[in-house]
């Protein structure tokens, strides 16, 4: 008896070609480049980059240990003072692209100055960054959008920054309630001007839509 749960929706266009494409760059060197606390100090712009946003507590760095296979090289750039920064992973040798883990937005406790510093951050990144080629707003399955998620997608709505819907956690809810938040996510999304109509659900405890997230990735950066 298969004890693994169905695999969740997602976007089916990859073919086996792709996946596996994606999965070798994914399989090479992966290593943490630096931290950013302010645009002077971003790497150079000479290679393409995806960015990772979400709420507090999203699942991000699970997310992202999931995706490379590794399992904290989320929390290399994870200490103190580093929270409210841009932290970029170098992926590839040849070097094919860059992740970009953007701080957590959303969480209630956080005072407004670091709020104000992280929305300025962000928006001047997301606005003025010629490599990023797209954005990857993760959505925790079990609460569907917020109005903060709204607000993030007003932002990069507004700067015409193309960005993709990742669902998180999809392990954690009933298939039916996932087919649900899945449709809901999709409709809404698809009246959104700069982003992709097409919805990802991943879970990084179980490993689904993880090898669909890699292809989508890799065909982001053309």
């Amino acid at each position: 008896m298969n004890d693994l749960p169905p695999p969740p929706p997602g976007d089916d266009r990859f073919d086996p070609e792709q996946i596996e494409a994606a999965r070798k760059i994914f399989a090479g060197p992966i290593q943490f480049l630096k931290s950013a606390p302010s645009l002077e100090h971003l790497p150079s712009p000479d290679v393409p980059e995806i960015a990772f946003a979400g709420r507090s507590n999203v699942g991000k760095s699970s997310l992202l240990n999931a995706l490379t296979g590794r399992t904290s090289l989320a929390r290399t750039s994870v200490t103190p003072g580093r929270t409210q920064e841009l932290n970029f992973f170098d992926i590839g040798t040849p070097l094919k692209l860059r992740l970009v883990d953007m701080p957590g937005y959303g969480f209630a406790k956080a005072p407004k100055d670091m709020v104000r510093k992280w929305r300025y951050l962000v928006n001047d990144y997301l606005r003025g960054r010629q490599v990023l080629k797209r954005t990857l707003v993760l959505i925790d399955s079990r609460h569907g959008i917020k109005d903060v998620d709204r607000d993030v997608f007003e932002m990069l709505d507004k700067a015409a920054t193309s960005y993709r819907i990742v669902l998180t956690k999809t392990d954690k809810i009933k298939a039916t309630e996932l087919d649900d938040v899945y449709a809901a996510v999709g409709e809404e999304v698809r009246k959104r001007p700069a982003a992709h109509p097409d919805v990802i659900s991943t879970s990084s405890e179980k490993g689904m839509g993880i090898a669909e997230l890699r292809a989508a990735v890799i065909e982001s950066i053309g």
